[in-house]
């Protein structure tokens, strides 16, 4: 059986999940309206990561007695100044994630519950790879400038991404 805290904590997890969510799709909607189908491919699969992320958070829940509850979701921006500012912002956005995943292990730790912290140690590792990915292409827009055949070639190599759920 998970705590009350734990469980309130995970739902409000489960939200900020859902919240990146869409974030991520705005940030699709963004490229899809650049004519940048690579980049906008990039954050579909990234909303496909963030539903996964939630639904494993649930379903935990579900395991050990708790319940998920269903949250308002906050509205995100729509409007972007440019490719490298959307990464920028998705950047920012995962170093937020880590703290709040980093806030619940300590809860975990705090409550005592094994069940938590080794469920919770799959998103600490999967956040060291979300923030790596961000910073790397934050990286490769600086280098290019945001134009010309880098943006061309950068827009070609996202477009190749898939998503593949984690094992379980």
């Amino acid at each position: 059986m998970i705590s009350k805290k734990l469980e309130e904590a995970i739902n409000e997890q489960i939200n900020k999940e859902l919240y990146s969510e869409y974030l991520y799709l705005s940030m699709a909607a963004y490229f899809a309206d650049q004519g940048l189908a690579g980049f906008e491919n990039f954050f579909l699969v990234q909303v496909q990561e963030e539903r996964f992320h939630a639904m494993k958070m649930y379903h935990f829940l579900n395991e050990r007695g708790g319940r998920a509850r269903m949250k308002q979701i906050d509205g995100p921006g729509t409007d972007f100044a440019s490719p490298l500012a959307v990464f920028e912002k998705a950047y920012e956005h995962e170093q937020y994630v880590t703290s709040l995943i980093n806030g619940l292990m300590d809860l975990a730790i705090k409550e005592n519950d094994h069940a938590s912290k080794s469920f919770l140690n799959w998103f600490i590792d999967e956040q060291v790879e979300e923030e790596a990915s961000m910073e790397s292409i934050v990286s490769k827009l600086k280098m290019i400038g945001g134009k010309g055949n880098g943006m061309l070639m950068l827009d070609k190599e996202l477009a190749a991404r898939t998503f593949v759920p984690a094992a379980e």
